[in-house]
């Protein structure tokens, strides 16, 4: 294999995926596709396999999320992670977080988190807490979330990637590492934000706007903060029977004696069953809380999921045409440096979700390297998730733009540098002490 060639292939992928990058959303999936026909018309690669299950497993899970949304489902699991928030208000830093965390990893998505935000933001100043500290790490909590959650569209693409001869690692073989990573992940770097940034009584910019009247200042009261919700009964009922869809699935996965069984004799995969239990739980919410149909791809979970459905297609499809073109220099060149130093694996993953905003794009983008540099799948798995905080490196998320909003105090900063907003540094010690987490117990029990 010439080596100039091998090269020039791999600035086609690299550009293709910065290109995509500029152009966001819809446009990293066009620039995959666009990608994938210079590999194959102008480099003669034969084209590799688009990502089929992994879409259809997006499809399906933003399907019935969507159902729950127009149902008012989010809205209700949102008024219940307020209440919680709101009986710990002095351990805002480390309670908000994970309850951001485990509402994401429920819901599939990290869009429950917007009406929190100004909940989060007034009980911490309320109580004399600096709001950036728990704002920051809560938004970043939702991006590990995700590759804990059995419903987000990064787990469609691990499980389709993996659930295979000849790795058959499971779901729930997933799902033992990265939560328990992600939950000491969070709760060792609540300790670190906690003292970010100055005490509000000790920030003269704070102090400032308290003096000339811009601002009260900091006082505790019984009265209850609510998040700024509709709660309604078909909520509640739609997203009881999504919840229930979620375990049902962990359920499947724990014993796979409850699974149908194949032509061969042996359970099924995961991936049509997540599909096929999605498909039932959308029904059954449309039958239970009757939303409006038509109102379903206004949804905002049904557009973000679209769109990481497509810049999935593209991308995956484009990677999987240049590694399988390239499996055996792979996995002896760059699997030796792996497997040599398993931390840049992790690394690939973090700077991927940094210049996608895209767990599911990252997953497909480098996984398979990993995978091909025979990586255990217990520490894969482990890494993997700790690197999820990387789409929030940059401050230009949505959720971090609406903290930045919401908090009236100004402690959460977007900055002007990049590396200089509220969001930086509790990425980095989020990612590092998450992929700490994740070696550790994925070395234990992962496999």
């Amino acid at each position: 294999m010439d080596i100039a060639l091998f090269i020039a292939q791999l600035v086609v992928v690299l550009g293709c995926i910065v290109m995509g990058t500029r152009s966001s959303g819809v446009g990293l999936g066009l620039w995959g596709g666009t990608g994938v026909a210079i590999l194959v018309f102008g480099f003669r690669l034969a084209p590799g396999s688009p990502p089929v299950d992994a879409l259809l497993i997006v499809l399906s899970v933003v399907l019935a999320s969507s159902m729950m949304q127009a149902a008012g489902g989010i809205d209700w699991m949102v008024s219940i992670a307020a209440k919680l928030i709101s009986r710990s208000p002095k351990q805002i830093t480390l309670v908000a977080p994970l309850v951001s965390f485990l509402f994401s990893v429920g819901a599939g998505t990290s869009n429950i988190l917007y009406p929190l935000l100004p909940v989060i933001q007034d009980l911490s100043y309320r109580n004399g807490i600096r709001p950036s500290r728990p704002l920051s790490l809560s938004v970043v909590a939702t991006g590990v979330a995700l590759a804990c959650s059995p419903v987000s569209a990064a787990m469609a693409a691990m499980v389709t990637l993996t659930d295979t001869a000849p790795w058959n690692f499971e779901l729930i073989d997933i799902l033992k590492v990265t939560i328990p990573a992600a939950i000491v992940g969070i709760v060792l770097s609540s300790i670190a934000v906690n003292r970010l940034g100055k005490d509000i009584a000790d920030d003269p910019e704070i102090q400032s706007k308290i003096a000339k009247g811009e601002l009260e200042a900091p006082h505790a009261d019984a009265q209850e903060v609510k998040a700024a919700v509709t709660v309604t009964a078909a909520g509640r009922n739609a997203a009881l029977v999504f919840l229930l869809g979620v375990a049902a699935i962990v359920i499947f996965g724990l014993f796979k004696g409850l699974r149908p069984l194949d032509a061969e004799g042996a359970a099924i995969s995961m991936t049509p069953v997540i599909e096929i239990v999605m498909f039932v739980v959308g029904t059954l919410i449309l039958l239970v809380s009757r939303p409006k149909v038509a109102e379903i791809p206004t949804m905002t979970v049904f557009k973000a999921g679209m769109v990481s459905a497509i810049a999935l297609f593209g991308l995956a499809w484009l990677t999987d045409t240049f590694l399988g073109a390239h499996t055996k220099l792979i996995a002896e060149g760059v699997g030796g440096l792996v497997t040599a130093a398993p931390w840049v694996f992790a690394l690939g993953v973090f700077l991927v979700c940094v210049l996608t905003t895209s767990q599911s794009t990252a997953t497909r983008t480098i996984v398979p390297i990993g995978l091909a540099a025979g990586i255990p799948l217990g520490l894969l798995s482990g890494m993997w998730a700790g690197a999820f905080a990387g789409i929030y490196l940059l401050p230009t998320n949505g959720s971090q733009i609406a903290a930045a909003n919401f908090d009236v105090s100004g402690s959460t900063k977007l900055g002007t540098k990049l590396v200089d907003h509220a969001f930086f540094l509790p990425t980095l010690i989020l990612a590092v002490t998450t992929i700490a987490a994740g070696a550790l117990f994925g070395a234990l029990w992962g496999g």
